[in-house]
């Protein structure tokens, strides 16, 4: 891989595993979804092959890359871009795209977390709490438009 020879199905397969690993890990850890260019450095791997590993994963929808890009927008539940969806947890601030991600959010890295979001219908902001894997204070209605069958229809619009 990388030596600019097209990579077989098989080692597209193989990075992509490692770069989701990696993609997945560094955004629990630190709040931040890393980039190919840093992916690419971390795995010893080349930019270029980094790029198809991501394009492998958003066909497969375990990543959400930014409209015509390479650039990972989502590595669901963590956004790559801020938001207006905040979770806090573990001294650290991360973005979801939705209320369903920032709950996810806090599952995915098993803390307690103080996660605010606006009201999808006036804006206003609305506050909810996590503790030991539950949700311990609430305001507020969370209302999903788009059925759960159609979110990947339109994932950016969802």
């Amino acid at each position: 891989m990388g030596s600019g020879v097209e990579m077989s199905v098989s080692d597209i397969e193989t990075l992509a595993r490692d770069v989701r690993i990696y993609v997945f890990h560094e955004a629990a850890t630190t709040a931040k979804v890393p980039q190919a260019p840093e992916i690419a450095r971390a795995l010893g791997q080349s930019e270029d092959d980094v790029r198809a590993a991501l394009r492998h994963l958003a066909g497969s929808k375990t990543i959400i890359l930014a409209p015509n890009s390479d650039t990972i927008w989502s590595a669901n539940p963590f956004c790559a871009v801020p938001s207006g969806f905040h979770v806090d947890a573990r001294g650290k601030r991360y973005s979801g795209i939705c209320i369903w991600d920032a709950l996810g959010i806090a599952a995915a890295i098993d803390a307690d977390a103080i996660i605010t979001a606006p009201c999808g219908d006036c804006g206003t902001r609305m506050q909810l709490e996590v503790r030991d894997g539950a949700l311990a204070v609430s305001e507020g209605v969370v209302h999903f438009a788009v059925p759960a069958h159609h979110w990947w229809d339109n994932i950016g619009f969802t």
